[in-house]
């Protein structure tokens, strides 16, 4: 399954602009690219592109930063991203079970 840049923008909440950015910028995002050009972004595309959001929005880091972090100690990385994520999940479903009360 292939999913369009507007898709994966609209996923992360960020302009398109941002995600042909990233594109450049890190050489772990690899799109296909249709015949007319446009960009067809693969599961392990949005996969990486959570590890460098997550590195870049919600932990601060530069890009060189977030480059090195992927380089230097990928599986760590990808480690840390799942535990945040599976945090914000319990997180969002406790404050519902709380509004439901």
């Amino acid at each position: 399954m292939y999913y369009s840049i507007s898709e994966v923008a609209e996923m992360f909440q960020v302009n398109t602009s941002l995600i042909r950015f990233w594109e450049k910028e890190f050489d772990i995002l690899q799109p296909k690219k249709n015949r007319k050009g446009n960009r067809l972004f693969t599961q392990k595309d949005i996969e990486n592109l959570h590890l460098i959001f997550h590195l870049v929005k919600e932990r601060g880091y530069t890009l060189d930063g977030a480059r090195n972090k992927l380089k230097e100690n990928r599986e760590e990385t990808v480690n840390h991203a799942e535990v945040v994520m599976k945090l914000k999940e319990i997180r969002s479903f406790l404050v519902e079970l709380k509004e439901n009360l």
